[in-house]
Formats: structure tokens, sequence, C-alpha cells
């Protein structure tokens, strides 16, 4: 069993893939080609965004943003402390100083109650992360970010398709920024990302940066990065979003396969009405996470921890943070456990993984039994 099954979807898309790829080999354009400008189009068709800048990586959708917007030392920028290192990481290379705000149980996303506390004069931006593939509580973090003349940017590097409110992530807030790394739910075959903006002096300014700050060719007009996104890469992604909707709903139907056999026997992350998740994980809340695991391990069955030690824990991050100041996160970063996920995985494989995690922490294992 595959923890994320890469191989069973080029199996199944191999040809469009291969007819895409070869096109690009054959025009020649391996930077800046014809399959950039189709893909940032359809991407900002699809979220309802303006405009759709691709990038070299989601790390560098977040760097190129915060550029965008001006951050430089001395500001500080409000984020979650439950994510993976780059939303913060974007944070510092610009010398400007991350404020973790704890996360909401629940959700494990950053919990907007206790945002408007952390701002101070120096504050300048919020960055929450929409986790395990759903958007956090963007109403009200936009509705903090307005009364305190703040910029939000929604890292959405885990939610691309996901939707709010009947908006879809990436266009939640002034800015948007998604990744394409193989594993999400909308991958290339290596390094990619993309910001979202309805902002058109944003987007100039994200456009010049990505390519070293030129607004023209040798006419460097701001400070900036080499931060294209390859044509090949793009390509693929265009390949991939011609099976995209029917991939998300068979993430669906594998998570209410999940919900179906562990709700009310285990704890689960939950998922408000008020959004939609395209499941980049499907993430449980565990005692003896460990000894679980190793039950999993031992029946054959993979399984991810996201994230076992929050970033305000993190040695390199400890002088920006205080290590008693995200209870929650540290207390669920020892308790969550991500299970196998994905559009091709099949209901008795899914079976065979509640089975074998409801074993293990003693619960009826009944209903995970085929007929």
């Amino acid at each position: 069993m595959e923890f994320i099954d890469l191989k069973a979807q080029y199996q199944a898309g191999r040809e469009h893939i291969n007819a895409r790829i070869q096109a690009v080999l054959d025009h020649g354009q391996y930077i800046m080609g014809p399959e950039v400008a189709e893909l940032e189009a359809r991407l900002a068709a699809l979220t309802g965004a303006r405009h759709c800048i691709t990038v070299s990586s989601g790390t560098e959708a977040l760097l190129i943003s915060l550029m965008a917007l001006g951050i430089e030392p001395g500001d500080e920028v409000i984020t979650t402390p439950f994510s993976f290192i780059a939303t913060a990481e974007a944070i510092v290379l610009l010398g400007a100083t991350p404020v973790f705000v704890d996360i909401d149980p629940a959700t494990c996303n950053i919990d907007p109650a206790l945002i408007e506390e952390k701002v101070t004069g120096r504050t300048r931006a919020i960055m929450p992360v929409s986790l395990y593939g759903q958007p956090a509580d963007m109403e009200a973090i936009n509705a903090i970010a307005r009364r305190h003349g703040l910029s939000v940017i929604e890292d959405a590097a885990q939610s691309f398709g996901a939707t709010y409110g009947g908006k879809h992530s990436c266009n939640l807030s002034a800015i948007g920024c998604t990744s394409f790394f193989p594993s999400k739910p909308l991958g290339c075959y290596g390094d990619g990302g993309a910001i979202f903006t309805s902002d058109a002096q944003l987007a100039t300014a994200m456009r010049e940066i990505r390519v070293h700050g030129q607004s023209q060719r040798y006419v460097h007009t701001r400070i900036g990065v080499g931060g294209r996104m390859d044509t090949l890469q793009c390509a693929i992604v265009l390949a991939k979003l011609d099976h995209f909707d029917w991939e998300l709903k068979q993430r669906a139907r594998a998570a209410a396969s999940y919900d179906a056999l562990l709700s009310g026997k285990i704890g689960l992350v939950a998922r408000p009405r008020d959004r939609s998740s395209v499941l980049a994980q499907y993430t449980v809340v565990l005692d003896e996470r460990e000894r679980v695991r190793a039950a999993l391990h031992e029946a054959g069955i993979p399984s991810a921890v996201h994230y076992p030690v929050p970033m305000h824990l993190q040695p390199a991050y400890a002088r920006w943070s205080d290590p008693h100041s995200a209870p929650v996160a540290q207390a669920m970063a020892a308790r969550v456990l991500s299970l196998p996920m994905g559009p091709y995985l099949d209901d008795a494989s899914i079976g065979q993984v509640c089975a074998t995690l409801l074993r293990a922490v003693g619960a009826d294992a009944a209903a995970c039994r085929p007929d």
C-alpha cells in the first residue's frame, strides 16, 4: 500500500501527460514557454482571481508575496506554528519576525480568536495556513486584517481546489499561494507553485520579482529572485488539471469511507460545513500515537505525522518564539497521524487501514471487514 499512490495516478493519465511533455521537448522553450501562460490563465479562471503568477515552488510563492508587500527587517507577520517550516522560513529570510498564534484543536488551523492580541504596531501581515486541505476561518481573519490595516496571505500549499463560503482557496484574501509539490492534490513532477491576487500592482511586482526584479530585459527595477516555474512542470500540471475534478471527487469518496468506519470511535480533524477540503491528508487524533503507528507499520500500512515538532519549538526559530506560547499546537503535534489518502485508494484498502487502526486502539473493528 502507498501513502500517496503517484504511480497509479501517472498510469491513469500517462498518455496525456506524455503528450504534454513531448510538446515541450518539441518546441524547446523550457523557460517561460507557452504552457506557462496557459496554466496561469486556467488556474486564475478556476480560482476566480484576476492574476496567477507561477513560480518555482510553494516556498518561493510565499517569499515573493512577502517581498511584493515590502516586508522588511523589523516587521512582524502573524502565522501558525503548526505547518511545514516554509511558512515561517519565508518570513525570517526577509529579516522579519514570525509571530506564532496557537491553533484551534478541532481543525488544527490558526485560531482567529487569538490573533488580535498579537497585533502590534510592527505587524504588517497575517499568514494563515490552509492545513490538511481545508482553509482556516478566513472571514474572521480578514475582518481582523481590515480593522488593523494588514495584508492577508493565504498559505494554500495544501488546499488548491478547496472552497470557503463559496469562494475558492487562493482567492480568499489579498494574496493566495499554493504548491505543486508532487504529493499535493494537484502536483507536478518536481517543484512548482503559484501566487494568486486580484491586485494589479501586486501582480506586476510579483512577475518582476520572479525574474530577478526585471521590468524588461536587463532593467532591474526591484530586488528579485530566480523564481520561474519550468515549462515542463507547467505542462505536467496542465495534463493533471484535466482530471483534477474527478480526483477531488475520489478523495471525497475515500474520506467518506474513512469517516463511516472511524467516526465516533477515534478522534478526527474536524471539517466545518462552511468550507470544503481537498483532503491533502486524512488525519486522525490519537493517544499513544507511536504505538498505534508501529502497529500500522507492522501490517504494511504507511502513515505520516504532519507535523511532529511545531515551528515555535524548532531550534532554528527559538529566538523568535516562546516555547510555552502554543500549548494546543504542541499537544496536537504529539497526537496527529495521517493515513493513506488519494484518489486511487480503494475501499478495501481503507477497510484494512481502519481495521488495523481500530484494533490498535482497542475499538470494535468488525464494521471494517469486507462482506
